[in-house]
């Protein structure tokens, strides 16, 4: 399994998400997204496999301006330019990808 984390340093689901992994002895390539952010591949890969709206943080303040761009190109590239946007933690591995706190999914993939 290749395992990458996005999320942030100060988040709790993200701290969570790395200690799940490394309970069950997983290793994990871990990710700031606030700091370094996502290539576009990266996302483009995500969003094919959980939707764009389930990769928007509802408590970020920004969110409500999503909802006036028009296309989901434009919305995705405002995630693009503003990685903090993101809700995380993002989990991938491969194709797969999870956003949150979703250890029931994690333990299918191994």
């Amino acid at each position: 399994m290749n395992i990458q984390i996005f999320g942030s340093s100060k988040s709790f689901d993200t701290k969570k998400a790395e200690r799940w992994f490394k309970e069950r002895r997983i290793r994990v390539q871990s990710v700031d997204v606030r700091k370094y952010g996502m290539s576009l591949g990266e996302l483009t890969s995500v969003r094919q496999a959980v939707g764009l709206e389930a990769m928007v943080d509802p408590k970020h303040p920004d969110t409500v301006l999503l909802q006036y761009l028009a296309s989901d190109q434009a919305k995705l590239d405002k995630l693009f330019q503003d990685p903090a946007l993101l809700r995380t933690p993002i989990v991938r591995n491969g194709k797969q990808a999870t956003v949150g706190y979703c250890p029931e999914i994690w333990a299918s993939w191994s």
